[in-house]
């Protein structure tokens, strides 16, 4: 007697878990010969019914992942009343977290894909941040969503980086008196552009344990405060030109000035940001 079955794989979704599970249930029983028929996106009772009269002439077992109730109750009534095995693999899960949580799933369909654009968005944006980080490439101040200015020691790579965690893509360009700013500075829209300064007393501490660690001497004139002053007076003025929006990090947490420029982001751009 030939041992051949067919899986019917379906989802609200792309079904890759459940054609997974499919797979991997299979393979336990090492049949002649099987076929997974997978059904993604199903999102109504046509489709089920059309899947349904396939299968009932069909040695089948239908294997499905769908959150939306009316359709997998549908699913298990037609499987029923044609005497075809179903599996509900998302039920019982989500029925037991609910029980330990104490309130309904969302059951809408496709989060999982949603969640894992995000996760991807956020790693475009990372990569972006190091790519673009410190000036290094001034192509990425045309492409940022973001770009973050000011002298060193102001902040800049780390707020980049918690940015991008908020799936910004932000370069960041370092102002020095000797280095003109790149032209593309000056072509960028100003609402997209922050400029970060500070307090020369703190950046001159900052400046100092900043060479300690690197072992050289902390009366460099890179820790010099009338350096720094000067340097500051040069960022303002370049600020001024591109008339973007200034900050003073002095006393404020990478986390509060994100959440500052993220809010000013809104404002300007409201939906095209959610984009």
């Amino acid at each position: 007697m030939e041992n051949n079955i067919v899986l019917y794989v379906l989802s609200d979704s792309v079904g890759e878990t459940a054609g997974q599970v499919a797979k991997a249930s299979i393979s336990q029983f090492s049949p002649v010969k099987y076929e997974v028929r997978r059904f993604p996106y199903i999102n109504d009772e046509d489709q089920i019914n059309e899947i349904i009269d396939e299968a009932k002439s069909e040695k089948s077992v239908i294997i499905f992942t769908i959150v939306i109730e009316r359709l997998r109750k549908f699913v298990m009534e037609k499987s029923a009343e044609n005497n075809i095995p179903a599996v509900d693999l998302m039920t019982p899960v989500l029925d037991s977290i609910e029980d330990v949580l104490g309130y309904n799933p969302k059951r809408q369909a496709g989060l999982i894909r949603r969640l894992d654009a995000e996760y991807f968005k956020k790693v475009e944006a990372v990569e972006f941040a190091v790519r673009y980080d410190d000036g290094k490439d001034t192509r990425g101040i045309k492409k940022a969503d973001i770009v973050l200015i000011g002298i060193s020691r102001t902040s800049k790579t780390p707020l980049s980086m918690y940015l991008a965690h908020k799936n910004f893509k932000v370069a960041n360009v370092p102002l020095v008196p000797e280095v003109p700013p790149p032209d593309e500075l000056f072509e960028k829209d100003p609402r997209r552009v922050f400029g970060l300064i500070a307090n020369p007393e703190k950046l001159n501490k900052i400046r100092q344990e900043r060479l300690k660690t690197l072992g050289l001497n902390n009366n460099a004139n890179y820790a010099n405060l009338e350096r720094i002053k000067e340097e500051l007076e040069y960022s303002k003025r370049i600020m001024g030109m591109i008339q973007c929006k200034v900050i003073n990090v002095s006393d404020k947490a990478v986390e509060e000035t994100s959440g500052f420029i993220i809010d000013i982001m809104r404002k300007n751009f409201g939906e095209e940001l959610e984009q």
